[in-house]
């Protein structure tokens, strides 16, 4: 594990700042658009640091930490943190209990091997196998977040509630994967009714993702509301058709 790192900031956080190593992604271009930059942005499950949703702040001196339990991607990980000395890594699984936890890797899908109804299996008929299955120590989220985060991205495959659920600090923002294709969060409910309590609205809704903001952090204009509201409704038509191709094989 890497001791904490907290870097001096560049005054200016300029848009299309990305590297070759990183390419510039939505949710940054969208918080920039605001006037939003994070002092703490964190990632809960990286895989490929390129694509991350906090790539760009890497590149711009941001204080980032990463949470990945995959060996092969902590490798590119820390290759990236030769680089950058803005990174903290935690080589490990933030989950729902301290220990040992069994995970499934299929292509760039990593879940806990006991979700039945991750991604991968529900879009892509994935069907676990002994040898695509590893164990790497799990913590809870509060053994990472030391309250500062201000910006969360969690894409686990079907875990993000664990991660919320165990949160010390309240981010402006936090960005959670809650559909694709014909996948839908398991923990949806729970998810939506913890944002409700503790005053977060949402934002805007990505192909997987949902993006929300703490009241008074963002303003959520009438514009971001009609298409969210849009995006709803073809989000809706496009899972009702994934579902009737499915079907129909």
């Amino acid at each position: 594990m890497l001791p904490p790192a907290v870097p001096s900031r560049p005054p200016a956080c300029a848009r299309g700042c990305a590297s070759n190593q990183v390419t510039s992604l939505r949710l940054y271009r969208k918080l920039e658009g605001k006037g939003f930059r994070p002092d703490h942005a964190a990632e809960v499950d990286v895989n490929r640091p390129e694509l991350s949703n906090i790539c760009d702040y890497i590149v711009c001196g941001t204080r980032c930490t990463l949470v990945e339990p995959e060996p092969d991607s902590i490798k590119r990980i820390q290759k990236l943190c030769e680089q950058y000395k803005n990174i903290t890594l935690y080589p490990v699984a933030a989950y729902d209990f301290n220990g040992e936890l069994e995970l499934s890797q299929r292509h760039e899908s990593t879940y806990v091997s006991e979700i039945k109804n991750s991604p991968a299996v529900v879009n892509d008929g994935y069907v676990p196998v002994p040898e695509d299955r590893f164990t790497a120590r799990a913590v809870t989220f509060d053994a990472v977040d030391d309250g500062t985060i201000d910006l969360l991205s969690i894409d686990v495959e079907g875990s993000e509630w664990f991660v919320i659920k165990h949160m010390t600090g309240r981010p402006s923002v936090i960005s959670v994967e809650t559909h694709g294709k014909r996948y839908t969060n398991p923990h949806l409910e729970e998810i939506r009714i913890w944002m409700a309590d503790e005053g977060y609205a949402l934002w805007y809704k990505g192909k997987t993702d949902s993006v929300f903001v703490k009241k008074g952090s963002i303003a959520v204009s009438l514009l971001d509301r009609l298409h969210l509201l849009v995006t709803d409704l073809y989000l809706k038509i496009r899972m009702l058709r994934k579902g009737m191709r499915y079907r129909s094989r």
